[in-house]
């Protein structure tokens, strides 16, 4: 599958060739008019292109023709637990998000090599076994001071990630709107609660165009080349934790949500990683989970098939440095935000990690490309599967009680409420 990597470098050798044109006195201008009005009618035709003949994927966005196109699921489990152990449970999603999150964030965007010999330069154990002992302070040199904050012996607190940030939202959204609330009520709360200088990709471009005073759909669809990118899928938290042991209920919550913002895949990604989420309340294994997850997207699009094939490939190696070197080579080009790419990642960890939470944040981190929402979301089903009370205190002491947003007019939260608060909008979705 090409992703024309090659054009990228293309583009950048155009840039550097009118450099040298401008640094040496000619006149570039005429150049770069030519080029901005040559890109804008090759976009036009790019958006407009139909898919070949030989296509194998059916990826449609409306939700019904996604329900018609799955396979058979279960779309309700059995919850065998009482209000303590789901409170419990809940605490520990939240908890283990922010852990994955917080050990990610130190080298987000980074490749798998750079994580190894930076762990190695370090001394820290590789796979890592606890947070980061300091940053590498290159990929983001003005968030570097931001990023001191998670590195271990400064953590005091969940640090305001959009990989946490939605999941408050989300639960906002709940509280404000009910269970019923819809793809425009999302909006709506977008506006109130987001500012535009804390979002990017989909996200930024969506709020941009609610702010102008577009409707979903078309706010995923006007001006977006990000609309198949993990935006929508590390905001699939909040609808797990809301309806726990009902995947097919928290699917259609992530559809409404993605709707906002995403197509195909995009939104694929947020449905299948919400049913998985919320199946961790009720089985005993990521694998199990994963599985639920697969019957509430379509069959034959490309996320159901980066899942089956992640785990062909877990089952065929049985070793984890083998597999990541396959989803290597298979997504070769693609953009290290794409949903695709990190949610074999994701996968792949929590597989290998064989119920061990340590070791499922650590590896979905140590695969590289979008390391903090890999961890988070790797996190999250973890925690809503073993609860707060099994997992590690090295990860989650430092947080105390508090975790802070970019949320406009809420800066700061305690966790402990916002537990309670989750729990209580999930009693009311299960029906107890």
């Amino acid at each position: 599958m090409p992703y024309f990597g090659d054009l990228a470098g293309k583009t950048e050798q155009l840039q550097l060739w009118l450099d040298l044109a401008h640094e040496h006195g000619a006149d570039t201008s005429a150049i770069e008019s030519e080029i901005r009005e040559t890109i804008n009618k090759l976009i036009e035709k790019s958006r407009g292109l139909p898919p070949q003949p030989a296509y194998p994927y059916e990826e449609p966005d409306d939700l019904e023709t996604i329900k018609a196109l799955r396979p058979n699921g279960p779309r309700r489990l059995e919850l065998n637990l009482t209000d303590d152990e789901l409170k419990d449970r809940i605490l520990g999603a939240w908890l283990s998000r922010a852990a994955g999150c917080t050990l990610g964030v130190p080298v987000e965007g980074q490749n798998r090599a750079f994580i190894e010999a930076w762990a190695n330069k370090l001394g820290q154990p590789y796979p890592l076994a606890e947070y980061w002992n300091d940053h590498p302070g290159i990929q983001h040199p003005h968030y570097s001071e931001l990023i001191r904050n998670y590195i271990k012996g400064n953590i005091d607190h969940v640090g305001p990630d959009d990989d946490i940030v939605y999941t408050v939202a989300g639960l906002l959204i709940l509280e404000k709107y009910g269970p019923d609330f819809t793809t425009e009520d999302v909006g709506r709360a977008w506006v109130e609660y987001l500012p535009t200088a804390c979002t990017c990709t989909a996200e930024l471009v969506a709020l941009k165009n609610l702010i102008k005073g577009l409707t979903p759909p078309e706010t995923a669809l006007t001006d977006n080349p990000y609309a198949e990118w993990i935006g929508a899928d590390i905001r699939s938290d909040p609808w797990a934790y809301a309806a726990p042991g009902m995947p097919e209920l928290a699917a259609e919550f992530g559809w409404r949500d993605a709707r906002v913002s995403h197509i195909r895949n995009g939104i694929y990604g947020e449905m299948f990683f919400s049913a998985a989420i919320s199946a961790a309340f009720a089985v005993k294994s990521p694998r199990e989970a994963l599985l639920v997850g697969l019957t509430e997207i379509p069959a034959k699009c490309r996320m159901a098939e980066t899942v089956t094939e992640t785990i062909d490939w877990v089952d065929k190696d049985r070793d984890w440095d083998r597999t990541w070197h396959r989803i290597e080579e298979k997504y070769k080009g693609m953009h290290p935000v794409h949903t695709l790419n990190n949610a074999a990642i994701t996968i792949s960890a929590l597989l290998y990690s064989e119920g061990d939470f340590e070791r499922a944040i650590s590896l979905a981190v140590m695969g590289g490309m979008d390391t903090d929402c890999n961890g988070a979301t790797t996190g999250s089903l973890m925690g809503a599967m073993l609860g707060a009370k099994n997992l590690p205190n090295k990860w989650t002491e430092p947080f105390g009680d508090r975790l802070t947003t970019y949320i406009h007019g809420q800066p700061e939260f305690s966790i402990s409420d916002l537990v309670n608060r989750t729990f209580n909008v999930a009693k009311r979705v299960i029906g107890r």
